[in-house]
């Protein structure tokens, strides 16, 4: 598969588009391997529909993908002295 070089701040919906959009396989041959329905992948790779969570999860495990925790600093509470 070729892949374009990800982005640390790209979020979980620009990934996957970018790996659909990039993967040369054909939407059928896609929806074979994951279970998400084809016309489901062509609306999403244009843009024009999310994903359910269930079908994220299908596509990151297909494209090999993992999410990572990282430690983000709390914001300040508001109103508190």
């Amino acid at each position: 598969m070729k892949t374009s070089k990800t982005n640390k701040s790209a979020n979980l919906t620009d990934t996957l588009r970018d790996c659909i959009n990039t993967s040369e396989l054909p939407f059928l041959q896609l929806e074979a391997q994951t279970g998400v329905l084809r016309q489901s992948l062509m609306k999403f790779s244009r843009g024009e529909q999310s994903l359910r969570l269930d079908q994220a999860d299908k596509l990151a495990e297909f494209f090999g993908l993992e999410l990572q925790l990282t430690a983000k600093s709390k914001p300040a509470a508001k109103g508190k002295k």
